[in-house]
C-alpha cells in the first residue's frame, strides 16, 4: 500500500482552498490543480504522486496540466512555494495589532517550527524546494526584514549588518525545522530557539526570553481581513510585455531633419 502523509494543518489548508475566488479562469484552474496535488499527495505519498492522478483529482485532462506545468517537479516546486506564501500571509495576518516587532520576529519563527512539528512531511517538501529556488526564500525572509526594520527602528534590536541579520534569522529557522522534522529536537524548541536568535539580533538574554515565551497568537478567521493581491507563483509565468516596434530609417530620418530645421 502506498504511504500516507498527513494533511496541511487545518489553518493552511483552508487558506490554500479559499484562495482562489474572483480569480481569472487561468489562475483559478492553476489553483484548483494545485488543491488537487495536495490531495493526492495527502492521500497517497509524494512519491506515487503523477500528473495523471493529479489531473484525475482535479477533474481534468493530462492535458491540461501540461498547458501550466512542464513536469510533476514544477508542480511540487509550484505547491511548496504556495504553502510557504500562505503561511507568511497569514501568520502577518495573527499580527495584526502586535506592535513590537521582537515579538512579531518571535512568532514568525516559532510559526515556521509549528509547521514542521505538525506537519513533518511538507515542511520537508517545502524546505527541500526552498534549497533549489532562491526566490522561495526571498518570499519568506521579506516578513522577517520587514519586523527586523520594525525592531531596529524601536532600538529593541541592534544588529551589524542587515542583511547578516537576515541570513543569520534564515539559516537558524531552516536548520531548527530539519531537526524537528529528523526527530532530534526536544519540546519547546521553539522558543528557545527565538530566544537565542532575538539575543543574536541584540536583545538581552531574560527580555529576549519573555519575548520568545508569549503565546502565539491564533491565526484570525478566513473572511475577516482585507483582500490581498494574488500571488504572482499562483498566477503562474507572466506574459511577456510585446516587444516594441523598431522605428525605420526612414522615420529616424525624418526625425533628425526636423529636428536639425528647428
Amino acid at each position: 500500500m502506498t504511504p500516507s502523509i498527513p494533511p496541511l494543518p487545518a489553518p493552511l489548508a483552508e487558506a490554500l482552498a479559499a484562495g482562489g475566488t474572483g480569480l481569472p479562469k487561468r489562475e483559478r484552474t492553476r489553483r484548483q490543480l494545485l488543491e488537487a496535488a495536495t490531495r493526492v499527495i495527502t492521500a497517497r505519498g509524494l512519491a506515487a504522486t503523477t500528473i495523471q492522478e493529479i489531473a484525475a483529482e482535479a477533474g481534468m485532462t493530462p492535458g491540461t496540466v501540461y498547458n501550466h506545468f512542464n513536469t510533476r517537479e514544477e508542480i511540487l516546486e509550484a505547491l511548496a512555494y504556495w504553502i510557504a506564501d500562505t503561511l507568511c500571509v497569514r501568520i502577518a495576518d495573527s499580527q495584526i495589532g502586535i506592535a513590537e516587532g521582537a515579538e512579531r520576529m518571535s512568532i514568525g519563527m516559532r510559526r515556521y517550527i509549528w509547521l514542521a512539528e505538525q506537519s513533518p512531511a511538507w515542511a520537508t517538501i517545502m524546505l527541500e524546494v526552498a534549497l533549489t529556488i532562491p526566490a522561495v526564500v526571498d518570499e519568506i525572509t521579506t516578513y522577517a526584514r520587514e519586523d527586523l526594520r520594525l525592531g531596529l527602528k524601536q532600538k529593541a534590536l541592534r544588529v551589524a549588518n542587515e542583511d547578516a541579520a537576515v541570513n543569520m534569522i534564515s539559516g537558524a529557522v531552516t536548520n531548527a525545522m530539519y531537526s524537528i522534522v529528523r526527530g532530534r529536537a526536544a519540546p519547546g524548541y521553539g522558543v528557545a530557539l527565538a530566544t537565542m536568535v532575538l539575543r543574536g539580533l541584540g536583545m538581552g538574554f531574560d527580555a529576549a526570553a519573555e519575548v520568545a515565551r508569549r503565546p502565539l497568537p491564533d491565526f484570525p478567521p478566513l473572511g475577516t481581513m482585507a483582500p490581498r493581491p494574488v500571488h504572482r507563483f499562483a498566477q503562474g509565468p507572466a506574459t511577456p510585455a510585446p516587444a516594441a516596434a523598431k522605428k525605420s530609417p526612414a522615420k529616424k530620418a525624418a526625425r533628425s531633419t526636423v529636428k536639425k530645421r528647428a
